[in-house]
């Protein structure tokens, strides 16, 4: 079909379009709100600032098209072909894209407030500057995905696969990543304040100048990590395993302690609690000089 004759047919009050062929259309700045376009091959599409919110294209292949600044609020994309799409600064506000492929794509800036991006496929996806508030992330494949300086606060990550991703910046206040798999992950400079990482792997992970304000650390592995001037005050860090870490210039007030391993930890300059201060001292283990080895407190 002729993209004259699809607006034709819209115009009329036609909204069914279930696996319709616009392969390379230029649909750029359409109007198409609440159609069902479920199944149709938009391969190479343009539909770049495209109006499409409400609309249904479950099952449809997108593969190289254009959405960038595209209006997809409320859109229904499950089991969507994404891959490689351009996404950059779209809106798709509590968007359903559960299962749907988006490998490669492009989501810089994109608005994915409350979104439902269940089982859903953004492995290597580049999401720069992202709001996902509140979007549901469980069971998302985001290895290798670049978020930096994403908007993550209140998002839901229960068994996200998040193997090489890249979180600086990022704003990961309140979220839940406990028992989550973080080897070697960078969040340097990201918002975790009130986070629960408790039993978390995060073993030579960059969280140098993060802000963990209140954060759950309990049982967490940190062996190796790097939290130089991170903002630790109030933390539990009870029982979590810091040997060999970085704590260079942390700020440790009132954070707990109990059990914690701190064997070969650094701690120059870091500001501790007072019992632990006291505990340090009275052993000779205070960071007096640089590198010191220290036991279980």
């Amino acid at each position: 079909m002729k993209v004259s004759q699809l607006l034709h047919y819209y115009e009329q009050g036609e909204t069914d379009f279930t696996g319709i062929n616009l392969e390379g259309a230029d649909l750029r700045r359409v109007i198409l709100m609440g159609v069902n376009l479920s199944h149709a091959n938009l391969t190479g599409a343009n539909l770049s600032r495209a109006f499409l919110i409400k609309s249904r294209l479950n099952g449809a292949i997108l593969h190289r098209a254009n959405l960038s600044f595209a209006k997809m609020n409320e859109a229904q994309l499950v089991k969507a072909d994404l891959t490689k799409v351009n996404l950059c600064g779209a809106f798709l506000v509590k968007s359903v894209l559960s299962k749907a492929q988006m490998s490669g794509t492009k989501l810089v800036g994109t608005n994915l407030r409350g979104a439902s991006l269940v089982h859903a496929n953004l492995c290597s996806t580049d999401l720069t500057e992202a709001n996902l508030r509140g979007a549901d992330l469980s069971h998302v494949n985001l290895k290798w995905a670049n978020l930096y300086s994403a908007k993550l606060s209140g998002a839901k990550l229960d068994h996200a696969i998040l193997i090489g991703a890249n979180f600086r910046q990022a704003y990961l206040n309140g979220v839940n990543l406990s028992g989550a798999e973080l080897e070697g992950l960078n969040f340097s400079h990201a918002k975790l304040n009130y986070a629960n990482l408790a039993g978390a792997n995060l073993t030579g992970a960059n969280l140098s100048q993060a802000q963990m304000h209140q954060t759950r650390l309990a049982d967490a592995i940190l062996e190796g990590a790097n939290l130089e001037e991170a903002y630790l005050v109030q933390a539990n860090l009870n029982f979590a395993q810091l040997s060999q870490a970085n704590l260079t210039h942390a700020d440790l007030r009132e954070s707990s302690f109990w059990g914690t391993q701190l064997e070969g930890a650094k701690l120059d300059d870091a500001i501790l609690p007072e019992t632990l201060k006291q505990d340090l001292e009275r052993r000779s283990l205070y960071p007096h000089q640089s590198s010191p080895r220290m036991n279980t407190i």
